[in-house]
């Protein structure tokens, strides 16, 4: 059943809750956090431009807002341990190696609006500072630990950059005969390890490293990761909705290369076969004009509001995980940041 929300392309623009948070209720933490990223950044600096270093100013930086917050839930007011801030920054550099992969397998020329890593300085280059914030990521979580709980957390880091480039592969292995059922199927599995396992472990290492419970840690961890999954279906609705200068890549990129988004497999459903849309996401040759006119087509169908219902149905549920923690400020801005993920708009 669909939930009754406009989708996003008809929302009027929210206050953004993130930098209100970072500056006010986790002021201190947002210092020490700046603090760390610039010390952590330093031996890297003669082989990063402008542009790569915008990539840790700008953007959201939602997982370690969102590792900060989740440490809080346990450790209440008072300073954190160094290790919080040190696994936050961490979090951050290993979702900018994604982002860099990202632009490369794409072959994106942007990224927030600026020139990616690839367009800029080739594929070759890009791979090479890709696996540069990776390697230092793993350092800076390595150096945080100081308990053998804490090792284990450097196991699962691992492993979810592991699932996060299965996530990448499988995006990329989809049969285009596949029939609607089989691409949904395909489409969630895919986001949950492309995209929703990095909020999952922004939250679970965030009650870890501040000494939270191991139950608890799991239960936030799936808070996240819906999180995540919501954060997914908003992005490829607005690859369809946004402009390329509001969003920092071309519109349309998933349609015209046959990425199988949410909205486009609902709006292939109800177009059927035949339906320019759905030929052209299933390789047909096409100018620009035939595909702006497919994009408008799949946002005027019901599946393209359908998939908002989809990503509000998950920011919904992610709430349900957070009932079990005692009502504090930290728990309310982590249930605004969940509503905000889709509730901002394009």
């Amino acid at each position: 059943m669909l939930l009754s929300a406009p989708p996003p392309s008809r929302q009027p623009a929210e206050p953004d809750p993130v930098s209100r948070l970072s500056t006010e209720l986790l002021a201190e933490d947002w210092d020490r956090y700046g603090e760390v990223l610039d010390t952590t950044l330093a031996p890297q600096r003669g082989y990063l431009t402008d542009n790569e270093l915008a990539l840790y100013r700008g953007g959201k930086r939602l997982r370690p807002l969102m590792l900060l917050l989740s440490a809080r839930l346990v450790h209440g007011p008072g300073p954190l341990p160094e290790k919080v801030i040190n696994g936050a920054v961490s979090l951050e550099m290993l979702h900018v190696a994604t982002l860099i992969h990202d632009d490369i397998v794409d072959s994106s020329p942007l990224r927030r609006t600026l020139p990616s890593v690839n367009a800029a300085r080739g594929t070759g280059t890009a791979v090479l500072v890709g696996d540069m914030q990776f390697v230092q990521a793993i350092r800076g979580f390595v150096d945080a630990i100081d308990a053998q709980r804490d090792i284990d957390l450097v196991k699962a880091v691992l492993d979810t950059a592991f699932r996060i480039c299965c996530g990448e592969l499988d995006e990329l292995r989809v049969d285009p005969g596949w029939d609607t059922e089989a691409l949904l199927k395909h489409y969630w599995e895919t986001i949950e390890r492309k995209t929703a396992v990095l909020f999952g472990l922004a939250c679970e290492s965030g009650i870890a490293l501040a000494g939270g419970r191991s139950a608890d840690s799991r239960r936030i961890g799936f808070h996240g990761r819906r999180v995540g999954r919501a954060f997914q279906v908003m992005d490829d609705l607005f690859d369809l909705a946004q402009e390329a200068s509001a969003s920092g890549k071309p519109r349309g990129i998933d349609l015209s290369r046959g990425r199988f988004s949410l909205p486009l497999i609902h709006a292939m459903a109800e177009l059927g076969p035949d339906h320019p849309a759905t030929r052209i996401a299933r390789g047909a040759p096409h100018d620009a004009a035939e595909l702006h006119s497919a994009m408008r087509a799949v946002r005027a169908t019901t599946g393209f509001s359908r998939s908002y219902a989809d990503a509000r149905a998950q920011a919904l549920d992610a709430l349900e995980y957070l009932s079990p923690f005692p009502p504090s400020p930290y728990r309310d801005a982590l249930s605004e940041i969940a509503l905000h993920v889709v509730d901002r708009a394009p």
